[in-house]
Parts: structure tokens; sequence; C-alpha cells
């Protein structure tokens, strides 16, 4: 190896005020996120102005209540606003790039209270990235190595072979002729990250306005925290290392090995990954491999991450998985990659998540509540009674679906799962729903994973049952709640229930 790359560990990497003409363009780029959002939000008050100024009042003859009626032209020029914004978001999302791709992908997927015009347009954002030049690139591995790639590298691939949000990945050859992935942050993107999230804690507070849910500032600063360790390529290549060896006794499980001579902060090199994307399905299916194993062994890694190992993926999304065919069977190795966005879950959210498994499978509403209250979703000083009657409300509901699984719910009809959806409460007491509901710090990584890992196995297999092949590995945390619960014989001392773990 080089002088160069034996001399990385030591060199300091110190961080310097950026020159004027680069402070300029970070304040042409704020101004740009501002106006682009700021036309959105403004054509939507124009519409409620309109709803307040033409909507009408009749009296709900089963409940005496008064109802608001909205004219037939204003709900299908709602709808020409949802689908002109939508356009706006994507085109403005393009152009910004950096954090406002992560931020359309991170909607596309989780973006419940969005229209749904635009979840299918920001779908085009998770394999849609444009990428940097090579030069870009060249000069940033420059600025973190002290050398060209020539000086670490056989050769290096100019076009890349994975293009990011934040970064990019080359395929390169090391001189003893094994194949690498380089992954290389895009040059200035911490200042760009943090003049972006400026704009985005704007639109936090906004969107605050219209949803008063206590704490959704939290959102927000999870997502600062992503960035931040997302930007950070020694903290990822710890990750790596560390989900590698929870993973350590499946060898069905695979992972890429860290080039530590050639990793800093802002430059990742790993061993190249060989697989097929886990999202052509067709030509898995033509390599022999069954579906369904390769969505239950997906399943069943992403539930040992969260209730085992307490440290999970929370960017599931297709581009961070790879299926290598076993030849000779219909079995096939899940290639997991890309660590920056690693987390971990505390005790209490992963017993709260328990007792609503429970409650669901013991039919007990009253366990549900509980779970939630404990992983911290009731707000303090909210209405707890308007609360447990929606909570109760809603859990009958899920009791009465006959299919819990992808398939069941891609093939409902809209208007079912808006019914699912529905609070049933009056509108009157919406806002105090809404108070009474805290968003718990923490809560974004799991809950971004969650969804994105239901939908992915759901595209790979989707009748199958993934709570009943995750579940193993809630029973032994499950039986120690019960037993932490269970009322104490007289022989060990007292009738007092046990805290709960």
């Amino acid at each position: 190896m080089s002088p160069a790359a034996k001399a990385v560990g030591h060199r300091p990497i110190t961080a310097t005020l950026a020159p004027t003409p680069i402070r300029m363009s970070l304040f042409i780029r704020l101004v740009r996120a501002q106006l682009t959002f700021g036309v959105i939000l403004a054509s939507y008050l124009v519409q409620l102005a309109l709803v307040k100024v033409f909507r009408r009042w009749r009296i709900d003859p089963e409940t005496g209540h008064e109802d608001p009626v909205v004219p037939a032209w204003l709900t299908r020029r709602q709808a020409r606003v949802d689908e002109k914004n939508s356009k706006r978001m994507l085109a403005g999302m393009l152009k910004l790039r950096g954090v406002y791709i992560k931020l359309g992908q991170v909607l596309s997927i989780m973006g419940g209270f969005l229209p749904s015009v635009y979840i299918k347009r920001l779908e085009t954002l998770q394999d849609a990235v444009p990428p940097h030049s090579f030069a870009e690139i060249e000069q940033a591995f420059i600025q973190s190595l002290g050398a060209a790639p020539e000086a670490f590298f056989r050769s290096i691939e100019r076009e890349p072979v994975a293009a990011a949000s934040l970064g990019q990945v080359h395929v390169a050859y090391l001189e003893d002729g094994h194949k690498v992935a380089v992954k290389v942050l895009y040059p200035g993107i911490r200042d760009v990250v943090r003049i972006d999230m400026r704009v985005i804690k704007l639109m936090v507070r906004v969107y605050k306005w219209f949803v008063p849910v206590q704490n959704i500032e939290a959102v927000h600063l999870s997502l600062v925290d992503l960035l931040r360790r997302e930007t950070d390529y020694l903290h990822e290549a710890d990750c790596m290392r560390r989900m590698s060896a929870n993973f350590a006794g499946d060898d069905h499980i695979l992972f890429p090995e860290v080039i530590d001579g050639v990793t800093t902060r802002d430059v990742l090199t790993m061993t190249f990954m060989e697989g097929i994307k886990i999202t052509r399905l067709d030509a898995i299916r033509e390599r022999g491999v069954d579906l369904h194993k390769i969505a239950e062994r997906l399943v069943k890694s992403f539930y040992k991450q969260l209730f085992v190992d307490r440290f999970f993926h929370a960017d599931p999304h297709p581009g961070n998985f790879l299926v290598q065919p076993v030849e000779g069977s219909d079995d096939a190795k899940l290639v997991v990659l890309d660590f920056g966005a690693i987390s971990e879950v505390d005790s209490k959210t992963v017993f709260g998540m328990v007792d609503i498994l429970r409650g669901f499978f013991e039919q007990n509403d009253a366990l549900v509540l509980q779970g939630i209250e404990e992983i911290g979703f009731v707000a303090e000083g909210g209405d707890r009674a308007l609360l447990e009657q929606t909570v109760k409300t809603y859990f009958q509901k899920l009791l009465k679906l006959e299919a819990r699984t992808p398939g069941a719910l891609m093939n409902a009809k809209s208007r079912e799962l808006e019914a699912l959806a529905d609070p049933e409460v009056e509108r009157r007491e919406l806002r105090t729903l809404m108070r009474s509901f805290h968003y718990p710090d923490g809560w974004f990584y799991v809950e971004r994973a969650a969804v994105m890992m239901f939908w992915l196995a759901g595209q790979i297999a989707p009748d199958l049952d993934q709570f009943t092949v995750g579940f193993p590995y809630v029973v032994p945390l499950l039986s120690q709640r019960i037993a932490s619960t269970r009322p104490a014989s007289p022989s060990e001392g007292g009738s007092q229930p046990v805290a709960g773990g």
C-alpha cells in the first residue's frame, strides 16, 4: 500500500469556513428552497380560504351536529392543486438534490398524511437520483485522502454503480486485483445539509399549524441526527462491523468488509458484493429462487435486529439488499448494504411494542393502550379518555381484518382503506385528539424502518403474513413481560405484581 494510504489514519481532518462564493451559493440554495415550498404553501392557503368562504353547514339528523359541506367545484379544484403541487415538489427536490432527495424518498413511503398523487410522484425518487460528475468525486477523494484514487487502486470506474442523495459509489480494483466499492461523500454536502435543515425545520413548524401533534419537532431532530450519522463514514464502518458480528452465526446473511486503509470520514471503501437487486423479481425467479424464502429471511432478520439485537437497519429500501442464489437449490443468500442509518431502540419502545402485539393477539385493547403509553405516544395533559376511545375504535377495526398481508392491503379498495384510517371522532374533537398525541423521541427510525420493511417484503411475497413469521423473535420478550406482571404467590412473599421490564 502506498505511503499516502498508510498516512490516512494519522492526518487530521479539519473543518474550515466555506469561501465567500460557496456561502453565496448556499444562500441562493436557501432562498430557492424557501421559494419552492413557499409557493406550494401559498396555493394551499388560497384553497383553504376558498373553502372557508364557500362551504356550507348542514345538521346531521342522527347526531344533531353541524357538518361542513364543500361545493363540488372546490373539491375538483383541490385535486388540481394537489396534482400541480406534487409536480412542483418533485421538480424542486430533483433540482435541489441532497437532503431533499432523501426527504422525498422518506415521504414516498411514510407520507400517509399526503394526498396519494404525491406518493406516486415521489416514488420515482427511489431509483432516480442523478449522479455527480467524476471530477467532483475525485476532488472530494483527494481532499479526504490526500492523493488521487490512482494512489490507492489499480483502477477505478468513472461511472458510478450507484448514486444516492448524499454520496455515490464507484467500482475500483485493489493492487492485488480484489474488486471493491468506493463510497464518496459529495463535496460540501455537510454545509448543504445544514442549510436544508433550516428550511425543513420551518416546514415542520408550518405543518404543526394544521396538525397540532405534541413534539412533532422530534421528526426534525431525528432527521438532523440521521443525516449527521449518514455523513460520517467512520461511523458507518463501525455499524457495518457491529451488524456483521450480530449475524456471524448465519451464513445466509452477508455483509461487506471495510477496507480500513482507504476509509475516512468522507470515503468508505469496502469489499464489492455481487448479487441481484432484491426487487428484480423476474431475474430472481429465473435463477430458481423461492421468493417466499427470501421474504421470510428478510422479515426474520429485521425482527432479530429490532427485538433481539436492539440495533436495526433504519433504511431498508430496495437498493440496500441484494440476492445471491445458492446453486442447486431454491434458496438464496441475502446481502445487506448501506449502514449509515443504523439505529438503536430502547427497552421502553421494545416492550411497548410487545404489549401492543400481545394485545392484538389476545384481543385486549387495554394492553394495546398500555403499549402505546409505554412507548410514549400519550401527551402530558392530553384528553386520555378521547385517546382511549379512538384506540379502542381503531383496534376493533383491525380485529375485523381477515388478512394481515401486504397483498390484502394492496387489493383493498381506497374507500375501505379510508374507513380503516378514519379515527371516527367528531370534527370538533379532532384537534383535541391531535394535541393528546405525543411523537416519541426515537420513534421516527422505528416507524420508518417498519413501514419500509413491510412494503419491501410485501413486494416480494404479497401473501406472506409477516407478523407470524417474525413472532418467534418476540416470544421470549412476551414471556418475560407476562412473568414480570404476574402476581407473586404467597411463597414468593406477597401478592403485588412485579415491576415490568
